[in-house]
C-alpha cells in the first residue's frame, strides 16, 4: 500500500470565495498606514494638536526597507488621501506608470506646512512655496540615498530655497508584514516585476526621457539588492532539504 502523507500545522480552512475582507497583506498595509496618519502631532504655531493626515498642505518623502529615500511628492489636499492613493493603488500617475510599487514603502517622512492651513488651495503663492519646499526636499534627499536619486519621473524644480521643517517620520509596516515583506528574496522578486511592468509601459507608449532614466535606476536598485543578496548568501551550501513528500515516504520505507 501506498505512504500516506498527514498533514502538518495549521488546520485553518481555505477563505471562500465570497470573502469580503482584502487580502492580509493589503489589509496590514492600509492598518499601517492609517496609524500613521492617524498620530497627532503638534502645530509649533498655534501649539493645538492636530491629527497627521488632516494637514492639507505639505511634502512627502517614502524610504523603502533599506531607509533608501525612493520618492517625494506635494500636496495641497489632505496628507491622507494623497498619500492614501498613492499606496492604496489607487490611480496616481506613479502607481499607474508603474514607477512606484507601493508595498516597496516601509516608512514615510512628512513636512506639513503649518503656516499656510486655513488657506486657499488655488492660492499661487501657495503653489510657489510647496514647489519651493518640495524642491529643497528633494534635493535633501537626494544626499540621502546610496544612489544620488529617487524614483521621480520629473525632479522637483524651483528658483529659491526655503527652510525645511522638522518632519515627522513613522513606519507603516507592521510587525506582521515585516515578517513577509522584508526577506530580500521577496523583494528582489517584486522589485524585478515592478521593472517588467514599466518597462512594457515604456515599451508601449510614447514617453519623456524621465520616465526612461526611472527605468536605468530601477534596474540599478534591482542590482544593488540581488549583488548584496549574492554576497550574503555566497557560503550557503547547495545541497537543500529534501521535500517534504520525499522525506515522508523515505521514513515510511524505512
Amino acid at each position: 500500500m501506498g505512504n500516506t502523507i498527514k498533514p502538518s500545522g495549521s488546520r485553518a480552512k481555505p477563505l471562500a470565495d465570497n470573502v469580503s475582507q482584502p487580502p492580509i497583506d493589503t489589509a496590514e498595509l492600509r492598518k499601517g498606514l492609517k496609524a500613521f496618519l492617524d498620530q497627532r502631532i503638534d502645530d509649533p504655531l498655534t501649539h493645538a494638536s492636530s491629527r497627521l493626515g488632516s494637514y492639507t498642505f505639505g511634502v512627502y518623502v517614502f524610504y523603502d526597507y533599506d531607509g533608501e529615500p525612493i520618492y517625494v511628492g506635494q500636496t495641497r489636499e489632505q496628507l491622507s488621501s494623497r498619500i492614501g492613493r498613492h499606496l492604496t493603488n489607487q490611480r496616481t500617475d506613479a502607481v499607474a506608470m508603474s514607477v512606484l510599487d507601493p508595498f516597496e514603502v516601509c516608512d514615510i517622512a512628512v513636512y506639513p506646512a503649518f503656516h499656510l492651513q486655513g488657506k486657499q488651495t488655488n492660492d499661487p503663492a501657495i503653489r510657489d512655496y510647496l514647489n519651493a519646499l518640495e524642491a529643497t526636499v528633494y534635493l535633501n534627499v537626494l544626499n540621502e540615498s546610496a544612489f544620488h536619486a529617487v524614483l521621480n519621473e520629473k525632479a522637483p524644480t524651483s528658483s529659491v530655497t526655503v527652510p525645511i521643517p522638522e518632519p515627522t517620520r513613522g513606519r507603516i509596516v507592521t510587525s506582521e508584514m515585516m515578517k513577509l515583506r522584508s526577506h530580500p528574496d521577496t523583494r528582489i522578486a517584486r522589485r524585478a516585476a515592478t521593472l517588467a511592468r514599466l518597462a512594457q509601459v515604456i515599451s508601449e507608449r510614447k514617453v519623456a526621457p524621465g520616465l526612461r532614466q526611472v527605468l536605468v535606476l530601477q534596474a540599478t536598485r534591482l542590482k544593488a539588492l540581488a549583488e548584496r543578496r549574492s554576497a550574503s548568501a555566497a557560503g550557503d551550501s547547495d545541497d537543500e532539504d529534501p521535500p517534504a513528500e520525499e522525506s515522508a515516504i523515505a521514513e515510511g520505507d524505512a
